[in-house]
């Protein structure tokens, strides 16, 4: 679900809504979700300042839809990568956090409007819904791995899943970004969420099993 930034830029097949869609982005990978206003995007799509209007209340409503698209997309991933946790729990984690990376990484426009354009996660009900199925495979992965431990030394998955959420999200947003903003640092953003992780997962007891 990568845009390119110049394709097909403007109005030209009738559907406004996804032009805008599309000239958010755009601006968004240009000036950040705080850069420009509802008439910048409007201008970008090539139509009037009162086009927008037909679709969007205003540019936060705009923002809001670009990051459910985001969370659509992000959840789609994710759910790839866990793969209901086959062929082991352990491996496929593994390729959980890599999937969250290489997000932040391919799609660093959807990731901005996400996490940091300043629109309330419930700012509509499908933004909601959108980002509680991303965060939901992350802590049904965790339930799977926190069943693997005996009764009574299992963690709640819930915590577990905002302590991945929370590391995951710090490395992406430092280190695994596809935009200017990436920090530089002597190994990959990869290497240091599973180091991250196996800290994590064995300190809970989990290593090996």
């Amino acid at each position: 679900m990568s845009w390119k930034r110049g394709t097909d830029r403007g109005y030209h097949h009738g559907n406004l809504k996804e032009a805008l869609v599309r000239a958010a982005l755009d601006l968004i990978a240009e000036k950040g979700p705080a850069g420009f206003t509802f008439a910048d995007a409007a201008r970008w799509a090539g139509v009037s300042p009162a086009a927008p209007y037909r679709h969007y209340r205003d540019r936060d409503e705009l923002l809001s839809d670009v990051a459910r698209r985001g969370f659509e997309a992000f959840a789609d991933q994710l759910t790839k990568a866990w793969d209901d946790g086959k062929p082991a729990p352990q491996q496929a984690f593994e390729r959980l956090g890599k999937a969250y990376l290489a997000f932040a990484r391919s799609e660093p426009a959807f990731y901005s409007a996400m996490f940091e354009a300043g629109i309330p996660p419930n700012a509509s009900p499908e933004l909601r819904a959108a980002g509680d199925r991303a965060f939901a495979v992350v802590r049904n992965a965790c339930e799977v791995l926190s069943a693997l431990l005996p009764q009574g030394k299992r963690p709640p998955a819930l915590m577990m899943a905002l302590h991945i959420w929370a590391l995951s999200h710090g490395i992406a947003s430092l280190f695994a970004r596809g935009d200017g903003s990436q920090r530089a640092m002597p190994m990959s953003a990869e290497d240091l969420l599973e180091a991250g992780v196996l800290v994590y997962l064995s300190g809970l007891g989990l290593h090996g099993r």
